[in-house]
């Protein structure tokens, strides 16, 4: 697993397709603008790249309390390492906006959604074999 992550706006969906080289490889680019964390398969593919995952918390935390939501997504974190330790050609990228600097919003959903965020993040730096920092598209490997 390999996760990157870094400001929004910051280049790390290029980075990620320059990193790889996907113009020329077969991949699943999968968007979490629909802010579902469902069981999912992707045995057709051998890179698979999750971006805006901060959007799949969001979710997490309106619905859940902040205990549950991070149960759930160290559970779908498990599942997506066991898909991935299957095939050792199989790669799931994570990408993730950094939202944890600057002014702590007011409202206590958003304070809620932007801790989880952090823990979740937490999550996937130890779950990942790579962890890469991407701020302005230069890169800075962190693990």
């Amino acid at each position: 697993m390999h996760f990157v992550t870094g400001g929004a706006s910051n280049g790390k969906s290029k980075w990620v397709t320059e990193y790889y080289q996907l113009e020329d490889a077969p991949h699943l680019w999968l968007s979490c603008n629909k802010h579902e964390l469902a069981p999912l398969r992707f045995d057709d593919h051998q890179i698979v790249i999750l971006e805006g995952i901060e959007l799949l918390l969001k979710d997490l935390s309106a619905q859940n309390e902040i205990s549950q939501a991070r149960e759930q997504w160290q559970l779908q974190l498990s599942e997506w390492m066991n898909w991935e330790n299957e095939d050792p050609q199989r790669k799931i990228i994570l990408i993730g906006t950094d939202m944890n600097k600057g002014i702590v919003p007011m409202l206590a959903e958003e304070r809620k959604w932007r801790d989880l965020t952090g823990w979740a993040y937490q999550d996937a730096v130890r779950a990942a074999d790579r962890v890469d920092l991407i701020w302005y598209g230069i890169c800075q490997r962190l693990k």
